[in-house]
């Protein structure tokens, strides 16, 4: 597995030894192949960054049961069986991360985003931009299960 790394001429803080953060993320689809995207809300990194929800996996906590929690606190669903997909590791310049991207096809509860961030349902290409840089290795790979050729997303 290789390592995206975000923001190349930025320094990377906590030098060469940094620990991964590991990440639970939720990619909802619906029955009609939109996935979800949510902002990146004000006062954290990449605010206003479009990405898949989810957060990091504290200490003791499995990447589903952090996934359920995390779905929970940030959009307000309950989610049903969680199916393991990829793992993407990236280096951004204030963190290594370990992306644990999972698919969900099943929620209860009506869509509420309780940071203030913003959401969209979207299809290739995404219209949303930015986009945070660890979510564009997913509309990859989203192109390539739905056969997809264009572009996966604005670059504007």
């Amino acid at each position: 597995m290789g390592v995206l790394v975000a923001d190349r001429e930025r320094p990377r803080e906590g030098g060469p030894d940094r620990q991964h953060v590991e990440v639970a993320v939720g990619v909802l689809v619906r029955a009609d192949g939109r996935f979800l995207l949510t902002s990146r809300p004000a006062g954290k990194v990449y605010a206003g960054y479009w990405e898949f929800p989810g957060g990091k996996v504290e200490t003791g906590e499995t990447v589903e049961a952090a996934l359920r929690r995390e779905l929970i606190e940030e959009i307000g669903v309950v989610i049903g069986q969680v199916h393991p997909w990829r793992v993407e590791v990236v280096d951004y310049p204030h963190a290594l991360v370990r992306l644990n991207f999972c698919k969900v096809f099943e929620w209860e509860g009506e869509l509420h985003m309780h940071e203030g961030q913003s959401c969209a349902w979207e299809v290739l290409p995404v219209q949303v931009r930015p986009v945070l840089p660890g979510t564009v290795p997913v509309l990859a790979w989203f192109a390539q299960e739905r056969g997809f050729t264009g572009q996966t997303h604005s670059t504007g």
